[in-house]
């Protein structure tokens, strides 16, 4: 699988940009705050419809216009796939498969099957639950395209209960049948989603495992072995075959959601579902965060991603691996594994702000990004 072209009106810095991509190695180079990241992250959004960068599309759209375009053509064995997503600032976006309008933009999720690798992965290691999460669900939704709609669900019904518990916070309301009643709705609807999305999960972190350990292996030999696991705020998960029982996950958070609603009640939370849990990373017998070095900790979040990429992998065609900025982060030996792995993939787009970033033994295709024009706030991009 490749991207064979990249168009963009009004995302980020960009005015407008016309870019033809071919398969192999194909780097952006420029200074920083010229725009290369936001060509990667406009790939990942086609692929995920999420950015890695912000959790809301707002920030995506360029100041002053009101809407922002990201069109891509994919090629997979032989078939060109056109996909076109529109961002638009107040509104609900819109998409486009082969130039005819889709229902959903979720509906385009899968054309592109991609593996990004930044510097904020960091965060995955060293940051809160959330990234670990959206780590989670973000490969999830490219192996399965519709994880998307059972994420989106998930979100408006745990919006709509949290408010229920809010405004009964206290406990005032503890008695009154109505919002009991309406709890009670919102507690079934929040279990049948969440069952779905921890389901999801539990198979993505079954089959990640082994791959993740293999990974760590190879970039930090000397270490400790690593693992990974699923946490999760209902007892029943961990469980074995949890997994593979969507019932029985159900089952299991609304008795926890029944257990919990006091308390519940007393802060205005939701306490319970797949919003609370987490991704345990593990070294030896300690958790790596807040007990891995700073080596250890790139190590473990490189492995993520790997193990990531070698599960797509196995599943179908090459995904695309975006590298934003990644070399200049990691020493001799990781820059070396990380290297070895993209010297195999289909296509390969990296971001670098020197020409040394970029392994000296890699045959690439340059990308030269200079601003131009800046008053009219266009970006040309340059090949020489």
């Amino acid at each position: 699988m490749f991207v064979r072209h990249l168009g963009l009106r009004d995302f980020r810095s960009w005015e407008v940009v016309d870019l033809d991509l071919e398969p192999g190695r194909t780097v952006f180079i420029g200074p920083n705050g010229h725009g290369k990241t936001n060509l990667v992250e406009a790939l990942w959004y086609s692929a995920t419809l999420n950015s890695h960068r912000v959790a809301t599309d707002a920030p995506l759209i360029r100041a002053g216009a009101d809407r922002a375009l990201v069109s891509t053509i994919v090629v997979n064995e032989g078939r060109e796939l056109a996909v076109d997503v529109e961002i638009a600032a107040g509104r609900a976006n819109k998409a486009r498969l082969n130039r005819s309008p889709v229902r959903s933009p979720r509906e385009v999720i899968g054309v592109l099957r991609a593996v990004l690798f930044a510097p904020e992965d960091l965060a995955l290691v060293r940051g809160e639950p959330g990234e670990r999460r959206r780590y989670l669900d973000d490969l999830a939704t490219v192996r399965r395209p519709r994880i998307a709609g059972v994420r989106s669900d998930y979100d408006k019904v745990l919006k709509q209960r949290t408010a229920l518990l809010k405004s009964a916070t206290g406990g005032r309301y503890r008695t009154d049948r109505s919002v009991l009643d309406t709890l009670d709705v919102w507690d079934g609807h929040l279990a049948a989603h969440g069952a779905q999305l921890i389901a999801a999960r539990l198979q993505l972190v079954a089959a990640l495992a082994p791959e993740v350990e293999k990974a760590y292996q190879v970039l930090a030999p000397s270490s400790r072995p690593a693992a990974i696991n699923y946490r999760s705020s209902v007892e029943q998960v961990s469980e074995p075959g949890a997994g593979e029982d969507v019932e029985f996950l159900e089952a299991a958070l609304l008795g926890a959601l029944a257990r919990r609603r006091d308390a519940e009640l007393e802060r205005g939370v939701c306490l319970v579902g797949p919003h609370r849990d987490d991704l345990e990373l593990m070294l030896g017998e300690q958790p790596a965060k807040g007990f891995a070095s700073h080596g250890e900790s790139w190590s473990m979040a490189l492995s993520l991603r790997l193990a990531a990429y070698e599960l797509l992998r196995s599943e179908g065609s090459d995904p695309v691996l975006l590298l934003d900025d990644v070399f200049a982060e990691l020493d001799t030996a990781r820059r070396r594994a990380l290297a070895s792995v993209a010297a195999s993939a289909e296509q390969v787009l990296v971001t670098a702000a020197v020409d040394e970033d970029v392994p000296a033994e890699w045959d690439v295709r340059r990308v030269r990004i200079d601003l131009q024009d800046s008053d009219r706030g266009r970006i040309s991009v340059v090949i020489p």
